[in-house]
């Protein structure tokens, strides 16, 4: 492993400290080396605060080290001033040496611009070390960016003989206590979470993070017509929650009803959540939900539990027939990961 990997390698991990806390900004870390000895670390731990290379060169105790130092960031610098200064400017005012950077930002803000900024100041720039492991990282916030959409994360749990529920909907519980924990991580690290109206109907789902700690998402029900009892735990007020309908537009405390055109598509919905910046969205809805997104290819992750219970009839999985990424033990369960690119 060369220098630059090895220290851009220590900056993604860094980066990695940041999630579920920073959208709709991206996860950056950045570690600055002089004569092969780190000398600073830090990682945008919040939206709307210091950004990583801020907190780096803050940790640096012999700043007159920094003219000689390299900079490894996981993300171009950005060269705007939003709700912090550009960051490209304060590596320009500290006189770094060398800026060793991961991906360039597509943002078009950003885009280029950083890297311009830098070596117009004399500072040699090296850009795409670890480009792909980064690209990974920050999957999300390039979706939005690149596909003006939030990165959509599907997810569901089936029986060894292929169903998601009984015949009456029920499905309380298929997988085991380790994957449910699982999945309330999960949804900590995500900006929303949707369910249809029949999920939302027969499970009664609270949709928040009670098995782990973290931020609850945004919950988003999709019920057209407005049928579902307003009893219901996703209408309890205690969380964010977003109901899509053809009926009203109405907005009061934590609930938000947004009224979409007859025969809306889920492109529609997404585009909401876009201009709302929300920056990921996992689908935990039934089977029809779950496949209106695998046929109109609006997703990019599915991740599939698999337990050992049978139900030998009932409502069967979705149709899903792509190459397994991953394959993981989760207790009695498996766990199969996909990905559409």
């Amino acid at each position: 492993m060369t220098k630059d990997n090895k220290y851009m390698l220590r900056a993604l991990q860094l980066a990695e400290l940041g999630k579920g806390a920073v959208s709709p900004n991206p996860m950056v870390g950045c570690v600055i080396v002089h004569e092969d000895k780190i000398i600073g670390e830090g990682y945008h731990k919040k939206y709307g605060e210091a950004h990583a290379e801020v907190n780096a060169i803050h940790s640096v105790s012999e700043t007159d080290l920094l003219s000689d130092a390299t900079v490894y960031v996981t993300l171009e610098p950005c060269s705007h001033f939003g709700r912090t200064p550009p960051c490209a400017n304060l590596l320009v005012e500290k006189g770094v040496k060398r800026v060793v950077i991961a991906t360039v930002d597509s943002n078009p803000l950003v885009g280029g611009r950083g890297i311009a900024i830098l070596e117009n100041a004399g500072i040699e720039v090296k850009a795409g070390v670890l480009e792909k492991e980064a690209r990974y990282q920050n999957r999300r916030f390039f979706t939005q960016i690149e596909k003006k959409r939030p990165y959509v994360i599907l997810k569901w749990a089936q029986t060894l003989d292929g169903f998601v529920a009984r015949t009456d909907y029920s499905s309380k519980w298929i997988s085991g206590s380790q994957s449910r924990q699982l999945v309330h991580k999960w949804r900590s690290d995500e900006d929303s979470i949707l369910v249809g109206k029949n999920t939302a109907k027969y499970d009664n789902p609270r949709l928040n993070v009670r098995d782990w700690k973290g931020t609850n998402p945004i919950r988003l029900v999709i019920d057209s017509n407005l049928e579902l009892d307003p009893s219901l735990s996703l209408f309890d007020g205690s969380v964010p929650t977003i109901c899509f309908n053809t009926i009203k537009a109405e907005r009061g405390g934590n609930m938000e009803y947004v009224k979409l055109n007859d025969g809306f598509e889920l492109g529609d919905v997404l585009s909401d959540l876009n201009s709302r910046k929300i920056q990921s969205l996992i689908v935990e809805g039934g089977t029809y939900l779950l496949n209106k997104f695998i046929e109109t290819e609006l997703w990019d992750e599915a991740r599939v539990f698999t337990s050992q219970a049978r139900f030998e009839s009932g409502i069967s999985a979705p149709k899903f027939d792509f190459p397994v990424s991953q394959e993981i033990q989760v207790g009695d369960d498996s766990l199969k990961i996909y990905y559409r690119v």
